[in-house]
């Protein structure tokens, strides 16, 4: 089985989940900008979530372009990513009007760690099915960005408890190192493709 018609689900399942939290953007009744202060927060956390959904989206696709092949294991390992990035609206909504209240922003990290975890067994049943050989295993390498990103995570998700705002500064922080695509596959691919 190719990875065409996993990777156009996946991609409108992002889609939907990005429309769904647009949604959840109120405007005010007033037609000025002191009426958009309290929308600052929600603001805030959409914003995050919606770079934390493009990033899953962008590596994702990289992912997906290297790989050749995806069998029943692969397909209930992309189910298991998507359904903790279908939580992502909720919790944003939550933390957004909660103002990062201690137990939104620790249940935020819950979610985001819960899909790192299941992009990394995502990645662990292709690397099962392509091999250790494979292209796909030379383009992923060491994975240092996701064990980090697990561990700053596991973090963050206590520290909210303490205090909220250094654990959504950590999460910013998980984002800035992901901005910059997972350039392992792309450089790959690349050499590849002028071989």
């Amino acid at each position: 089985m190719t990875t065409s018609r996993l990777e156009a689900f996946s991609d409108g399942v992002v889609a939907i989940l990005i429309t769904i939290m647009v949604l959840e953007l109120r405007p005010p009744h007033e037609a000025t900008f002191q009426s958009l202060k309290p929308l600052i927060p929600v603001s805030f956390s959409y914003l995050l979530s919606f770079v934390f959904l493009g990033i899953y989206w962008n590596n994702h696709h990289h992912l997906l372009h290297a790989a050749q092949l995806v069998n029943g294991r692969v397909l209930w390992a992309n189910l298991h990513l998507l359904f903790w990035l279908s939580l992502i609206p909720f919790v944003t909504a939550w933390m957004g009007e909660n103002h990062f209240a201690s137990a939104p922003v620790a249940l935020y990290g819950v979610i985001l760690l819960l899909s790192a975890i299941a992009y990394t067994v995502l990645v662990r049943s292709l690397l099962l099915l392509h091999g250790p050989d494979s292209f796909l295993a030379e383009a992923l390498g060491a994975d240092f960005k996701g064990k980090i990103s697990i561990v700053l995570n596991l973090i963050a998700i206590p520290l909210a408890f303490l205090n909220p705002w250094v654990a959504f500064a950590i999460y910013i922080l998980v984002a800035v190192m992901w901005l910059v695509p997972d350039r392992r596959i792309e450089r790959r691919m690349t050499t590849n493709d002028t071989n």
